[in-house]
């Protein structure tokens, strides 16, 4: 049900792809308490971005969740930054993160909703 998207302008080869994908899969079910068996991770590197002005390396991130712990999205959004930051070598401050929290009757799976 967590799902993490990643959007960015940097070029990433398959096997950069692959790591981030899998390192953030665990991460994302570490940071919220779920079964890594339902979360989903997206990648979509190399698309047109710019932020403040400039294209330098930048990502966009949304975490989508049930029960998304609105009260530690600061601690979400510090640990994801340092992640992609990690991985990737964006700078945090050309990172923004959008949380959203699912309802669980608007978020679908294996036909039927959670």
């Amino acid at each position: 049900m967590p799902c993490l998207i990643l959007k960015t302008n940097l070029s990433l080869s398959n096997e950069q792809q692959e790591k981030f994908a899998k390192s953030t899969s665990e991460k994302t079910a570490s940071l919220l308490g779920k079964p890594e068996s339902y979360v989903m991770i997206l990648i979509e590197p190399q698309i047109t971005m710019t932020m403040s002005g400039t294209t330098d390396p930048t990502a966009y991130i949304e975490l989508k969740s049930i029960n998304l712990p609105e009260d530690k999205t600061t601690e979400l959004s510090n640990e994801l930054c340092k992640h992609v930051s990690d991985l990737l070598g964006v700078v945090t401050n050309r990172i923004y993160i959008e949380f959203s929290n699912a309802q669980r009757h608007l978020w679908g799976w294996d036909n039927r909703t959670f």
